[in-house]
């Protein structure tokens, strides 16, 4: 058994929502949800974070398309 597949619920949420902050804290152009859940591999935890991630303001989304928000682009940008 992979060590991924034995890490826990919040691990793995933890993960994927750092995977997804990553690849739009990198991009200077929105992504489509459909983008995003294909770099992620998993639908249902894919809609699950953005969900999440858009509750607690770090991404913004509009219509399928997702960007990451003022806030956490400057928190980045603080923690480099």
């Amino acid at each position: 058994m992979q060590a991924e597949d034995m890490a826990s619920p919040v691990a793995q949420d933890h993960r994927i929502d750092t995977a997804i902050v990553g690849l739009l804290i990198d991009s200077p152009t929105p992504w489509s949800v459909a983008e995003i859940e294909r770099e992620i591999g998993d639908e249902i935890a894919t809609v699950d974070a953005l969900a999440r991630l858009a509750r607690q303001g770090l991404i913004h989304r509009l219509d399928d398309f997702v960007f990451i928000s003022r806030s956490a682009a400057c928190a980045f940008e603080l923690a480099a």
